[in-house]
This record gives C-alpha cells, structure tokens and sequence, in this order.
C-alpha cells in the first residue's frame, strides 16, 4: 500500500481505474457519438482527467473521442488579488469555438464553486454553448459557497470545511489516489 502520510487513503489505483472506467462508460451512453460535444479542462488539475477520459473513450471500437479544450482561469478568480503572492497563470489552448456545443467541463475536485464560476465566466470568451455539463472526480457537497453541482461525479466526500483532498496521478506522483487529510497542513512535501 502507499504512502499517505497523516492522510487517509478513500481511494486506491484499482478503484481509481475502475471510477475513469465508469465515468468513460457514462459519457459514451451519454453522448456518443460525440460529433456536437467536446471537453474543457480546467487548468491545471482537469486536464489529466480529460486526457484519461479521452484516452480511454478513443480506445472503443468505432468510436470517435471529443475534442479537448485546456482552459486557464487563473485571472477570471474572485479571488486572484486577495493572495499573498502573485498566482501564476496556466496556457490555455482551445482550438475550436463552443458556439451550439454540448460542453462537459472537467476538474479534479468541486468544493466551493468558485473554480467553475471562474471557468464559466472565461468560456464566455470562446462561444454560446447549447449546454454546458461539469464532470468531476470528486464531489466535495457540503461545502459549496454557490449553487453549482456536477452532472457526473466520481466519488462524493463529506468531510469538514478544513479538510482537503488531494487527487493525486500516476503522471505526476507514481500512483493514482485519492487522500482525504483533516487539515491542509497535514499535506507532505
């Protein structure tokens, strides 16, 4: 088993695995054959689900992956100038306009809202959707400071405001996993 410091380990690589494999299975019952619909990643921590998403939806016999959209909404934050140090902006690369799509915004973790107001906000910039759905791996439900949900949901985690997760990728710390800590502060480095 890994490591997860003071942390508690809610979900291991087998159930990680099997969370992207269900979520894909939903989205092609859902949408397929994908011809008005691409993905939006939310900079930075959505854009490896969408590449998982998108890897594993092309993999299907027949089937043709959504186009994906990688967005930064480092400066549509309410919060952007109330942080002790200056944020550092992602790229955002959208080859194509959302005007008439079906557009399933993807991000790691729904906790407050604010992240997807944000992200709502700069796709402005890009088009009219026809519908804009948002996907995330984790649900944080209680915690929410505006009224947004998501459409599809990998786990939900009830937990105290204080407590943080953290989605962690193989890509970027050897394993995929989910650790709920009580506090931010428990987080090793």
């Amino acid at each position: 088993m890994s490591d997860v410091g003071l942390g508690r380990l809610i979900m291991d690589k087998e159930l990680f695995s099997l969370t992207i494999e269900r979520l894909a299975q939903t989205l092609m019952e859902e949408f397929e054959p994908f011809d008005n619909v691409c993905f939006v990643a939310i900079q930075p921590r959505g854009v490896l689900l969408a590449k998982r998403l998108v890897q594993r939806i092309s993999i299907e016999p027949g089937m043709n992956a959504p186009v994906l959209g990688v967005l930064d909404i480092t400066f549509y934050r309410d919060d952007f100038r109330r942080r002790d140090k200056p944020l550092e902006a992602n790229y955002t690369d959208m080859p194509f306009l959302i005007e008439g799509k079906k557009v399933i915004l993807i991000d790691d973790v729904l906790y407050t809202g604010r992240t997807t107001q944000a992200a709502l906000t700069a796709l402005n910039h890009f088009g009219r959707p026809s519908e804009v759905t948002l996907l995330v791996m984790v649900n944080r439900r209680f915690n929410r400071h505006l009224p947004i949900q998501s459409t599809f949901t990998g786990i939900q985690v009830d937990a105290l405001d204080k407590a943080y997760v953290s989605v962690e990728w193989e890509e970027e710390s050897g394993e995929d996993k989910i650790i709920l800590f009580a506090d931010k502060q428990e987080i090793k480095h």
